[in-house]
């Protein structure tokens, strides 16, 4: 009885195995199309249709190819992207990428063949190649970017091979980089002094330009086509031409700083124009704070003075209205005080006629009262007597 059971159970695990194989093709379909071998694993995923990469495909994944789709490369693709460390091969040509935005690839750090050709790339950030140290060939071909900035390259530090063939570049400030072959053909390349550091270094350096005939530029002013390696540029006019520009620009931005410096003095505020509009002037600058400055420390310096200079008359204008309790010795000393300075008053007053003559009989004296204080004789006190 026991072998016939094991016979039994061993269709059943086969069946098992192949529903569960069954179902990974069902739930994964586009692992079905990678190809797994002992060291790399490739998907082909060219001309499906797609709009966005795959998120669902292998993790170790090392070749994707993804041409002939309609993927944009945007903010999800760049995520999707994110988890594929170990690729090493990315194939995105025939596609309908319009920008290249920044760290569109910044962790895929083991990539060696970027091949972006035959999409609709206009512009390339200045970050777009970030993080791919180790990649060899990029491929920009049969795009339609009219303005590429060196700096671009600068991350990629071990790039061997670029490709720009059929853009719309008419110029390329290159810096130094060290490349193996570049294919510049099929661009309307202007024989100008834009073009001269490009043509210093493809002479200077040990670089194969690729299609070398074939890629030539054309002078503006006599339509004249030439190599873009030969063509006759010459150093010192562009030198000449480049300060010339440089006393320009310089000139003009006295000029306008001096007509914003003028325009300020006049006022800080809007001037009203002839149809009663107001043109605004520009910002005040640190010259104004500079002058609100000295301004507030004259005030602030002016009002202490004045302080301090009316100080004693404000004193002296406050105490005349304050009363001190004086001692007894003190109200004798007034009172023989004011006695003497009655009795060395002039006796006879000279009079005239028009004039009435008013003497005071008696003159009051002050008498000290009983606390201390001296009595007025002239307002009338109350007495309230203690019953």
């Amino acid at each position: 009885m026991l072998p016939l059971r094991s016979k039994r159970k061993a269709p059943n695990m086969k069946l098992s195995w192949l529903v569960i194989w069954a179902g990974t093709l069902f739930l994964n379909p586009v692992a079905a199309d990678c190809n797994i071998t002992s060291q790399t694993v490739t998907c082909e995923e060219s001309g499906k249709n797609l709009s966005n990469i795959p998120p669902n495909l292998f993790q170790n994944i090392t070749k994707l190819n993804l041409k002939n789709n309609k993927i944009t490369l945007k903010e999800s693709d760049k995520e999707t992207l994110q988890s594929f460390i170990n690729l090493t091969e990315l194939y995105l040509n025939e596609n309908m990428v319009t920008v290249l935005h920044n760290y569109s690839f910044c962790n895929l750090t083991k990539l060696v063949i970027l091949d972006i050709s035959n999409n609709h790339i206009l512009i390339v950030h200045t970050a777009a190649f970030a993080g791919l140290s180790q990649l060899s060939v990029l491929n920009l071909s049969y795009n339609k970017i009219t303005q590429l900035d060196s700096a671009v390259f600068t991350y990629l530090k071990s790039l061997a091979v670029l490709n720009l063939q059929s853009n719309f570049l008419k110029s390329f400030h290159i810096k130094s980089f060290q490349l193996i072959k570049i294919v510049l053909a099929g661009n309307p390349w202007t024989c100008s002094c834009d073009l001269l550091d490009l043509q210093i270094w493809l002479t200077a350096s040990n670089v194969t330009m690729e299609n070398e005939n074939s890629t030539t530029c054309t002078f503006l002013n006599t339509q004249e086509i030439s190599s873009i390696k030969m063509a006759p540029i010459q150093s010192d006019d562009c030198k000449i031409g480049k300060a010339s520009l440089e006393n320009t620009v310089a000139s003009t931005s006295a000029i306008k700083l001096r007509s914003s410096s003028l325009s300020t003095a006049l006022t800080p505020n809007n001037i009203t124009g002839n149809n009663g509009t107001h043109a605004e002037l520009p910002l005040p600058g640190k010259s104004w704070t500079f002058l609100a400055g000295v301004l507030g420390f004259v005030l602030s310096t002016t009002l202490l003075i004045f302080t301090a200079t009316k100080c004693p008359t404000w004193y002296r204008y406050l105490i005349s209205y304050s009363h001190s309790r004086l001692k007894e010795n003190d109200s004798e000393m007034l009172e023989q005080e004011f006695s003497a300075d009655m009795s060395s008053s002039p006796t006879e007053l000279s009079t005239s006629n028009e004039e009435p003559i008013v003497i005071f009989e008696k003159i009051h004296a002050f008498v000290p009262a009983e606390e201390g204080f001296i009595e007025d004789k002239y307002t009338d006190s109350y007495v309230t007597e203690e019953t």
